[in-house]
């Protein structure tokens, strides 16, 4: 860990309300960005998970770059600078024939109407 005083403040109570409420912030976030890399891997709703996707990716680059101290070519950096683009794409374009957004969009009017067994 980096920040020490962190630490220490919380071991010794004295953390202030707000520190101790936003805890729950790194879980939400791993959880959305998990949930939402498979929608986005399968098709499913790709343009609205693409939507939640970017301000978590928007926050991790302004977070990246304001903890080098300003532009740094890490690869960190570059990755989440990728992955911002091709979620960018992803909300253009949208899913595409091979999807699970593809498959229902094709498949929508059959099976309506058929009388089943």
């Amino acid at each position: 860990m980096r920040d020490s005083t962190l630490i220490d403040q919380l071991l010794y109570g004295r953390a202030s309300l707000a520190e101790d409420q936003i805890h729950w912030l790194p879980i939400l976030i791993t959880c959305a960005n998990l949930l939402t890399g498979l929608f986005l891997i399968v098709g499913l709703w790709t343009r609205f998970v693409a939507m939640l996707q970017l301000p978590i990716l928007i926050g991790a680059i302004i977070f990246l770059n304001t903890q080098r101290g300003g532009p740094a070519s890490d690869s960190e950096l570059i990755l989440a600078v990728i992955t911002l683009l091709l979620v960018v794409f992803f909300l253009i374009e949208g899913g595409g024939p091979l999807s699970l957004d593809g498959y229902f969009k094709k498949n929508r009017g059959h099976g309506q109407g058929r009388n089943l067994p």
